[in-house]
């Protein structure tokens, strides 16, 4: 079973049992969940001791398969699980691999259209497997992108072919921890110009005389449509969101479910004055936005519910009545924030040095570092 094929089953709501056949620690990391999703953790090992003494049927059994189900087995890159779906066949059960395992899963990517009532059309795109969003707006022909991951570079330049526009600007919100930047690569490959935050450059973000930085209200130019930068520091110094009529692209300072970790960019010695930061970016900016304001964020959790249009955005007025940290005091805030963080995104260092530009690798090496779930929110769900 291709990982495309595994994700339509999902989006279809039909059960599944995956066999994931990696290590407790590595599932705990990173695996595939959804609401359809039956996930029974028997290591690999297991299977061939099992071989060996002539008990696998016994350990299938036990591992609560069931022969008149699809069982789909998961590894790290499609090979043990590969074996595993074998001997299950060897005994009837209905078993298939995921093809290339968890890293094929990584290369699923899928988009839906937003609604809005802006002169354009936008579009999210979704990595089920980080939770990363990224977002193409389109009008009259032209096209901006919206924190883009490297990965996918080739897929934004064949979609905007597809819709009849040219990427004039490729956008990042903040300088992310979490995944690979595609600014730069994209912006080379369809001559368009990169878009900072303005405050980027003191982060020391590497630069050449194309690369345009937006301070707060500045404005970029998309076919018939503008958008506005919105300096929203807090997850951190440089973070800023767009807006476009009834839509604000909140990168990581505003989620569905949550809102922003302080302490990706100093530290935990920085965390608290991020924290109030974050604080006062909530007081003065997103209190003065209306109710209907739709949130399009950077990332989404595995908690996070979607829109009824399919989209993972939400209207800033539901937002504040799901969400408690928006209506606390500064001390209640920082506290909250402070107490709820979970573990940083794997390889967030280098991560950040790769995409302020002061390091480089191949793509292969940029892959790797980012597999795994997003952490950027201060939880997964209040």
């Amino acid at each position: 079973m291709t990982p495309e094929e595994l994700h339509d089953r999902l989006e279809r709501g039909e059960s599944v049992t995956l066999l994931d056949v990696r290590n407790r620690e590595e599932y705990d990391a990173w695996h595939i969940d959804g609401d359809s999703v039956t996930t029974t953790l028997v290591p690999y090992s297991k299977f061939m001791t099992a071989e060996v003494q002539g008990t696998v049927e016994e350990t299938a059994r036990k591992a609560g398969l069931d022969s008149d189900e699809l069982v789909v087995a998961v590894c790290g890159r499609g090979e043990a699980s590969d074996y595993v779906a074998e001997l299950l066949r060897d005994l009837g059960y209905n078993a298939e691999n995921l093809e290339d395992g968890m890293r094929g899963w990584a290369h699923v990517y899928v988009s839906e259209t937003v609604p809005t009532d802006a002169d354009a059309t936008v579009y999210q795109y979704r990595r089920p497997s980080s939770g990363c969003l990224a977002y193409m707006l389109v009008s009259s022909g032209e096209a901006a992108v919206i924190d883009p991951l490297r990965q996918f570079v080739d897929r934004y330049a064949a979609d905007a072919r597809e819709y009849g526009a040219d990427i004039v600007s490729v956008i990042d919100t903040h300088v992310h921890a979490d995944h690979v930047s595609g600014v730069r690569e994209l912006a080379d490959a369809v001559d368009a110009t990169p878009v900072y935050p303005a405050a980027a450059e003191a982060r020391g973000l590497v630069a050449d005389s194309s690369t345009k930085f937006v301070p707060d209200g500045d404005e970029i130019h998309v076919g018939d449509v503008t958008l506005t930068a919105v300096h929203t520091p807090g997850h951190t110094s440089e973070m800023t969101a767009l807006r476009i009529d009834d839509i604000c692209f909140s990168g990581d300072g505003l989620f569905l479910d949550s809102v922003a970790r302080p302490d990706l960019e100093h530290g935990d010695e920085g965390a608290e004055d991020a924290a109030r930061r974050l604080y006062e970016t909530f007081q003065s900016v997103y209190d003065t936005f209306d109710d209907d304001v739709r949130v399009a964020p950077a990332h989404y959790g595995e908690a996070t519910e979607r829109a009824v249009d399919g989209t993972y955005t939400a209207r800033l007025g539901k937002l504040r009545d799901r969400l408690p940290a928006l209506s606390m005091d500064e001390t209640e805030f920082v506290e909250y924030v402070l107490d709820d963080m979970p573990p940083r995104p794997a390889n967030y260092e280098e991560i950040i040095e790769m995409n302020l530009g002061r390091s480089e690798v191949e793509d292969d090496e940029a892959f790797e570092l980012e597999l795994g779930p997003n952490n950027c929110a201060v939880s997964q769900a209040d």
